[in-house]
């Protein structure tokens, strides 16, 4: 285990502006090392229950508080997330096992979500109001759900833990959050951090597992479940919310295809897919991990694109030089490794990577061609740095192949032909596509997807009518 600037934090739920021991019993590893570095409490219903309670008694304030009050807080925390980028970016790289310098780039994301937040909330948007019916005067009322449930993954626990408080808070609801039990630290200190800021019982965090999760999602006194995780966790969620009728909103898994066309430049792109495709060690639901080249470009593009990938510097995640870390943990190690193996015994060529090295949960950049389309690797999310290519023999060919998953989170689509640009981009069934670009995001555009990848907008202003509801009311006038 490497030496951190201070001391992890101890790792205990925080409900109601108090912090609430737990017997310690889920093991978490350091990715680097394969480590054991602590034990995590897991939250029992009656600690879910607790939590959402003092959530519960916070919204029965916080939802009154007007947009400019909420606004102030989040800007408040803001600057208190930047005054802690350092030690956030240390923590983040040590647990998920992230390039620190990669981490560090993170944090100035995260604090720029909740000043996007402080200001979505003062410049709310809906129905017009107006005299529909003689006499009657009629306003659209937008109002916070009350206490809300967010499940975040392990792969950037704390930005997208900030993609659903910023909505959450700007809205006026008060939260009960659960971080993946491999990963709780950076919310843990998100949560002292906060601690002075938002008032009690706003913000709650709860540790555990799968069945404390459950217990947000069955909870009577939460209003909506929003989950960032795989789609076989989503359609359980889903099933489970159905019988409170709560509302749900899920960003869940992807299988991003990346159309490049007969024109562009081959020795110009293709090395941009080695951060593309194997970003935060390809455990991002978004990355260019389906790679589909027309023919004629096919071979030089794959050339470059192996030699850019075995030129990354793969490492240690505390050495400013890594460009790719290992993945989280040895469960999701040995499943990479699975989808490697497999791949190689229906036919796909491993014309990079492949293997596991050193003492911790680090892969080499991964590279698989020869595949068909109907193969495991090009269908499933592997969610670690393995990137497909396949060769096509036309657009229409790559526009089909690119739209035959069952995932429909993100796509992009590379050429310099307008036209062609307009038309793929058209046809795509993604909830982003790129040109000419991939990966990147911006607080002020929605993210979400569609089909397999779940439901409901993250980031925009979009995103705070997810956290709230409408209510019409009518007044007579004469």
């Amino acid at each position: 285990m490497r030496s951190l600037s201070r001391r992890l934090p101890p790792l205990r739920h925080y409900i109601g502006a108090t912090w609430v021991d737990g017997p310690a019993v889920f093991a978490l590893h350091d990715p680097g090392s394969a480590v054991e570095v602590a034990r995590s409490p897991i939250a029992s219903d009656a600690v879910v229950a607790q939590a959402v309670a003092a959530a519960r008694r916070a919204a029965a304030s916080w939802t009154r508080t007007v947009p400019a009050e909420r606004a102030g807080v989040l800007l408040r925390l803001a600057d208190a997330i930047d005054a802690e980028s350092a030690w956030l970016a240390e923590l983040e790289s040590f647990n998920v096992g992230k390039p620190i310098a990669a981490a560090r780039d993170e944090i100035p994301l995260v604090s720029d979500v909740l000043r996007f937040y402080a200001g979505a909330a003062r410049v709310g948007h809906g129905v017009a109001g107006g005299e529909y019916a003689p006499g009657l005067r009629s306003v659209a009322e937008r109002e916070p759900l009350g206490v809300v449930g967010l499940i975040t993954p392990w792969n950037y626990p704390l930005l997208e833990a900030m993609w659903k408080i910023g909505p959450a808070l700007a809205a006026g609801n008060s939260i009960v959050l659960k971080p993946s039990e491999i990963t709780p630290y950076t919310t843990i200190e998100l949560a002292r951090i906060a601690g002075g800021i938002l008032p009690e019982g706003v913000l709650n965090i709860v540790l555990g597992d799968a069945p404390t999760g459950s217990a947000i999602v069955e909870s009577p006194g939460i209003a909506m479940v929003s989950l960032t995780g795989d789609t076989r966790t989503g359609r359980k969620v889903a099933a489970a919310a159905a019988e409170t009728l709560k509302r749900v909103h899920l960003e869940l898994g992807g299988k991003a295809p990346a159309l490049v066309f007969d024109d562009i430049d081959v020795g110009k792109v293709a090395p941009r897919f080695a951060a593309y495709s194997f970003v935060n060690a390809g455990q991002d639901c978004t990355a260019a991990c389906r790679l589909i080249v027309h023919r004629s470009v096919y071979d030089d593009f794959v050339d470059a694109f192996v030699e850019a990938a075995k030129a990354l510097q793969i490492g240690d995640p505390a050495d400013p030089a890594t460009q790719t870390g290992p993945v989280v943990s040895l469960r999701q190690a040995e499943r990479v490794l699975g989808f490697i193996g497999r791949a190689g015994a229906q036919g796909g060529r491993v014309l990079a990577g492949g293997r596991r090295v050193g003492p911790g949960y680090l892969i080499e950049p991964t590279i698989i061609t020869d595949l068909d389309q109907s193969a495991e690797a090009i269908q499933n999310e592997i969610f670690g740095p393995v990137a497909t290519v396949q060769r096509a023999d036309s657009d229409e060919q790559m526009l089909e192949w690119g739209n035959d998953v069952s995932y429909g989170l993100s796509s992009s689509v590379w050429t310099k032909d307008l036209a062609r640009a307009n038309r793929v981009s058209r046809e795509l069934r993604f909830g982003t596509v790129w040109v000419n670009e991939h990966l990147t995001t911006v607080p002020e555009m929605p993210f979400g997807g569609f089909g397999g990848s779940g439901y409901g907008k993250e980031l925009s202003s979009v995103s705070i009518d997810e956290y709230s509801q409408l209510k019409h009311v009518m007044t007579r006038i004469d």
